[in-house]
């Protein structure tokens, strides 16, 4: 069944995490939205609505990881990969606090708020700042086995959610393995190596390839950063060609991050699936993805180069 990751994201507050004493969830008026007044319902002696304003959200998070706490703080991302920039840099990563931020309303699939909403850029401002770990998970389940391995981690975690429901990928037997890409088919022809939404679409562009005898190896990263540098060169020797595919602007994103892997390691043929250095605008999420390229079809297409 198609869920959104934020509503897992809610579902694992109230169901799971509230147990956990030490945490503390925090909001930027947006409790509703990103589904954190979940959390609310169960624990709301450890919920801080922060009101609209996020500098103060992520000082206060920082605040209460330095006493023992493990605040999550959660709001759309761009706000908290953008507005609080300055505050995660200086309060959150630079002395490396255990704050974990759940971003959601990640990419084109906000939809209709437009561009103004719409962060492409958050993967690449997150995983710039040494000590964060970036994760962006395919579906629901991986959502919420995430979160929890996010929970049991020391230090800074960015984990960017979406607003739209996604195809379920895992079952419930699934388990997130910290900083490692998880290959869910493979091939030697040619390798499409994709995160968060665009790995269903991956998976989809394989099989369209099987049809014409094209055999691709595809690649689910969760985690960008650290980034599992072993497969991403394992798979380049393999291949030769490798797809990457991302709801995100391919400055500075998945597709950076692999491309500066590769040409340390082994140079390779790479195509870039993602939002060619543009603003998004307002518009159904199906339409937008069509009219960016974010599609299986571009895949397919990037795939028989």
């Amino acid at each position: 069944m198609a869920t959104a990751t934020r509503a897992a994201y809610g579902k694992l507050l109230e169901t799971e995490l509230y147990q956990n004493k030490d945490i503390v969830v925090l909001d930027a008026d947006l409790g509703n939205a990103t589904k954190s007044i979940a959390f609310k319902k169960v624990a709301p002696e450890r919920y801080l609505d922060m009101g609209i304003s996020e500098a103060d959200m992520m000082g206060t998070a920082a605040g209460l990881a330095t006493c023992g706490k493990i605040p999550i703080a959660s709001t759309f991302a761009i706000f908290a990969a953008g507005r609080a920039f300055e505050q995660i840099r200086n309060s959150i990563c630079y002395p490396r606090l255990n704050v974990k931020i759940a971003a959601t309303h990640a990419g084109l699939t906000v939809g209709e708020d437009g561009g103004s909403h719409q962060a492409i850029e958050d993967i690449s401002l997150m995983r710039s700042l040494p000590n964060m770990t970036v994760i962006n998970p395919a579906d629901a389940k991986e959502a919420e086995e995430a979160i929890k391995a996010a929970i049991q981690y020391y230090g800074p975690v960015y984990i960017r959610l979406g607003r739209a429901a996604v195809p379920d990928i895992h079952d419930e037997h699934y388990q997130f393995n910290w900083g490692k890409g998880e290959v869910l088919s493979e091939g030697d022809d040619v390798a499409l190596v994709a995160t968060g939404i665009m790995v269903a679409k991956a998976m989809e562009a394989a099989k369209e390839l099987a049809k014409d005898g094209i055999h691709a190896r595809v690649i689910n990263i969760h985690t960008i950063k650290p980034l599992d540098e072993e497969l991403i060169i394992e798979t380049a020797k393999k291949t030769g060609h490798i797809v990457t595919c991302e709801e995100h602007s391919v400055i500075g994103g998945l597709g950076s991050a692999v491309a500066e892997v590769l040409a340390r390691n082994c140079p390779t043929h790479q195509d870039f699936i993602g939002v060619q250095d543009a603003f998004g605008q307002s518009g159904k999420p199906a339409e937008l993805l069509e009219k960016y390229g974010l599609t299986v079809e571009a895949i397919v297409k990037a795939a028989k180069k």
